[in-house]
């Protein structure tokens, strides 16, 4: 029998306690070792045993989140999963999380609406699994028998050929989950201000993009923004998905723009990599490059493959780069993946497919 993740749940709230344990109790690939409510009796708890992953509050009495997990981070590195409700300015103090070491980040569960709360579960599983793999090289996808795993279908028809006119205008679509914040930032600081408009998703929480398109805006030579619902794609520009929305690229004549939607779960996610791969199948075909990037599950592999169906280049991230091996890996077993290239390269070979620059005149 495989061994079940061991998670302890750090959170001031009893309810929240209560609740998270509920959910993650229900998987039975996860197990709840002991829950503690702040990081003094937390660190109690792990002298006499030390969880498989941490899921760790923000905002706690006696000791901040941020503080104990560097302390964990310098002292006994941990898988840690932030729980943070990310309103306010709290999405700027959680954005720090990721980068003293944070595997990745959940919202907190709003009791009392059902719907929420049984998207929230799923979300919540698939993120402790991922943190329980994020420090192995060697893995593979995770069937999760939560709930029916939908497809692109829901919400865009899959492209009838690949018949698409070229034009000198290209776009870069780049999917990315668990560990995609630190690969995002490498990839986006390494490209040069006349890049391909490029259109995101990240698998994140609402509230957390615009925070997280701020901070990567004032790192690149590119502008980094949250999404507005019908966005121009423009060279030199990025947008990102916002947190709970899928997004979609259209085509009006000879210019891209974004659609921003609600909708259901699409591979267990909202956004979803699969929804906006499979839209630049549909209106980019080979005008398109996709990007897959690090990332528990398979969200995106059925998508670029249907992009690289319709004529487009498609890169996938390699796996000694990778966080968690599972996106890239579905890809290219599907067979979508024209490129497998390390994160490090990526920019380069972004520049050399649009032919805008020479690969080796993509540095820093």
């Amino acid at each position: 029998m495989k061994k079940k993740i061991r998670v302890l749940i750090v959170d001031d709230s009893a309810v929240v306690r209560q609740t998270l344990a509920d959910i993650l109790a229900a998987d039975p690939g996860i197990e709840v070792m002991a829950v503690a409510s702040d990081p003094f009796v937390a660190a109690d708890k792990m002298r006499h045993e030390i969880p498989a992953v941490i899921t760790l509050d923000v905002e706690m009495p006696r000791m901040d989140g941020i503080t104990f997990l560097q302390k964990i981070m310098s002292q006994h590195p941990i898988p840690v999963v932030i729980c943070s409700s990310l309103t306010g300015g709290r999405s700027e103090t959680t954005l720090k999380a990721l980068e003293y070491g944070a595997v990745d980040i959940i919202e907190k569960p709003r009791l009392g609406t059902r719907q929420f709360l049984h998207e929230s579960s799923i979300r919540i599983c698939d993120a402790v699994k991922a943190a329980s793999l994020a420090r192995i090289r060697k893995i593979s996808a995770t069937a999760h028998n939560v709930s029916p795993k939908l497809s692109a279908d829901v919400m865009i028809e899959k492209p009838a050929s690949r018949a698409m006119v070229q034009t000198t205008e290209q776009v870069i679509v780049v999917g990315a989950s668990t560990g995609g914040t630190e690969a995002l930032r490498i990839f986006l600081e390494a490209l040069p201000p006349d890049a391909p408009g490029i259109v995101i998703v990240q698998h994140m929480p609402e509230h957390f993009t615009r925070a997280f398109a701020k901070r990567l805006d004032g790192l690149c030579r590119i502008s980094v923004k949250e999404a507005e619902d019908n966005d121009t794609v423009l060279t030199g520009q990025a947008l990102i998905a916002p947190g709970n929305y899928h997004i979609l690229l259209k085509r009006s004549g000879a210019r891209y723009y974004v659609e921003i939607k609600s909708g259901p779960l699409v591979s267990r996610h909202r956004p979803s990599v699969d929804v906006l791969f499979r839209s630049a199948a549909r209106y980019a075909g080979r005008n398109s490059i996709g990007v897959i990037m690090t990332g528990m599950g398979d969200d995106g592999a059925r998508g670029m493959l249907e992009m690289k169906e319709a004529g487009a280049y498609t890169i996938a991230q390699d796996e000694d780069s990778c966080v968690v091996f599972g996106m890239p890996n579905e890809a290219i077993k599907l067979g979508g993946v024209d490129k497998v290239a390390p994160l490090s390269r990526m920019a380069q070979e972004i520049m050399w497919t649009s032919r805008k620059v020479p690969s080796e005149a993509v540095t820093r």
